[in-house]
C-alpha cells in the first residue's frame, strides 16, 4: 500500500496500483529520479545479477509521469519478448505501449486532449513517443510550474541561448526532428528536442 501512495504523489491516483502491480508482478526496480535535461524517462534491461530498472523524472506533471512509465514498462515488456532484437521503438514496442496504455484509457484518466493526442500517436507508426511533438506539447500544457522559458521551436535560427546547468548555444538548423546547436563553452555541436526548455540571452 505504501507503494501505491508513493506513486499516487507523482501520477493520478487512479493509476496507481496498477503500476504498483506491474513493478512487483516484473520484479522491476522502479526509481523516482531527479531531473533529465536529455530524457524524461529509461529502461534498464537485467544485466549482471541486476533485474528490470525503470527511472522517471520526478518534474514532470502527473500526466506526462503516467506516459513516461508506461513507455518505460512497454520497454520492458519488449525485451521479455524479444530481448534486443527489435528496434526500441519498432512494431513490437508500439504494440506493447498501446496494450498497455488500454486500461488506463478504460479508467478515464486522461484528459480529452492527452486522449487524443496518445491516439494520433498511435496510428502514426514513425514517431517515437518521447519525440513525438503533438503529444508532448498536450502534455506540457498540464505542467505545474511554468517558468518564463521558452520552447527552443520558438527561437530564430542562429538564436544564443543556454540551457538549465548554464552552458549556452546558438541554435542552428533543423536535421530531421532535432536542431542541431554549437555550444559556446566547448564548440561541440550537440542534438535538441524542439521542445527543450531554453533561456534567452542577451
Amino acid at each position: 500500500m505504501e507503494k501505491v501512495n508513493v506513486l499516487a504523489q507523482y501520477m493520478p491516483a487512479e493509476a496507481a496500483p496498477l503500476i504498483a502491480k506491474w513493478i512487483d508482478y516484473f520484479q522491476c526496480e522502479f526509481k523516482i529520479a531527479k531531473t533529465r535535461s536529455t530524457k524524461l524517462g529509461d529502461y534498464r534491461h537485467p544485466y549482471q545479477g541486476k533485474g528490470h530498472r525503470i527511472s522517471v523524472n520526478f518534474n514532470l506533471n502527473h500526466y506526462a509521469f503516467l506516459v513516461t512509465t508506461v513507455h518505460e514498462f512497454a520497454h520492458l515488456l519488449t525485451w521479455n519478448d524479444f530481448k534486443n532484437k527489435v528496434k526500441p521503438h519498432g512494431s513490437e514496442w508500439k504494440k506493447n505501449f498501446q496494450r498497455m496504455m488500454v486500461p488506463f484509457f478504460e479508467l478515464n484518466i486522461f484528459p480529452d486532449d492527452i486522449h487524443r493526442a496518445i491516439d494520433n500517436y498511435m496510428s502514426n507508426p514513425a514517431a517515437s513517443s518521447c519525440s513525438d511533438l503533438h503529444l508532448s506539447r498536450a502534455l506540457k500544457k498540464y505542467d505545474r510550474n511554468k517558468t518564463e522559458t521558452l520552447h527552443l521551436e520558438q527561437l530564430p535560427i542562429n538564436t544564443t541561448f543556454k540551457i538549465k546547468d548554464g552552458r549556452r548555444f546558438t541554435k542552428g538548423e533543423r536535421i530531421r526532428k532535432r536542431y542541431r546547436c554549437m555550444c559556446l563553452d566547448d564548440k561541440r555541436l550537440y542534438l535538441f528536442n524542439p521542445l527543450a526548455e531554453v533561456f534567452l540571452l542577451d
